[in-house]
């Protein structure tokens, strides 16, 4: 009875210091969907633990180096957080757990599978805003027959906007399912794996709206072993 009424561990992992708030609003959201959050920084001994599932919080730009190109802009990178989330990744690939990756995390885990990423944003929006905010202002299509169409049960729904980067080529394995009015990529998942998923909004300042607790639920259900 103690193991079925056991809550999936979910890795949250962010930098050394600071996103506080942030991964805070992950843990509620893991723990909302029925699991048990654990956060991880870098210079943890994060082998100690046994995760279900992971989740790569969003943050600082990922450093081109990481995807063989020159800085376009100037940006606020964090090494020693790339190389440990890197390490995190490499280990949830490895084990197959399910893994969702949150604005930085998405292109992160994009960089990571040998994708790309525009790193300034500014010249390719014409219907949308380049303001950022926390309020669901603007628009995510999402693709049909894909696994977050099915989560959310939705053909559009409204996201935030805190990013000035995104997907560019994809990594290997990953697809497109959703974009914004500007077809920015915004969310990617991979195919052939029951949860392996990149969101570029901020479901975790979204938990007052139940399609995004959804995303939540879902990681968690895959953790658990359940599916989505």
């Amino acid at each position: 009875m103690a193991e079925k009424l056991r809550r999936p561990v979910i890795g949250i992992t962010g930098p050394r210091s600071g996103s506080i708030g942030p991964r805070a609003c992950i843990q509620v959201g893991v723990w909302l969907a029925g699991g048990r959050a654990v956060q991880l920084r870098p210079g943890d001994a994060f082998a100690d633990h046994r995760l279900d599932g992971l989740v790569i919080s969003g943050g600082h730009d990922v450093e081109p180096v990481l995807y063989k190109a020159e800085a376009e802009v100037q940006g606020n990178y964090d090494p020693e957080r790339d190389r440990f989330e890197g390490a995190m990744i490499d280990r949830g690939l490895e084990r197959g757990i399910p893994i969702l990756g949150i604005c930085r995390g998405a292109q992160l885990l994009n960089v990571h599978l040998g994708g790309s990423l525009f790193q300034d944003l500014r010249k390719r929006r014409r219907s949308t805003s380049h303001r950022r905010t926390l309020l669901p202002l603007k628009t995510l299509c999402l693709r049909r027959d894909t696994l977050l169409h099915r989560i959310t049960a939705r053909d559009t729904m409204k996201i935030n906007s805190l990013h000035n980067q995104a997907i560019d080529r994809l990594g290997a394995g990953l697809r497109v399912s959703g974009t914004d009015l500007d077809d920015i990529v915004q969310a990617v998942e991979d195919a052939g794996h029951p949860f392996r998923v990149g969101v570029q909004w901020h479901p975790e300042f979204l938990l007052y709206l139940g399609a995004h607790r959804r995303v939540f639920r879902a990681l968690v259900r895959a953790a658990g072993g359940s599916g989505v």
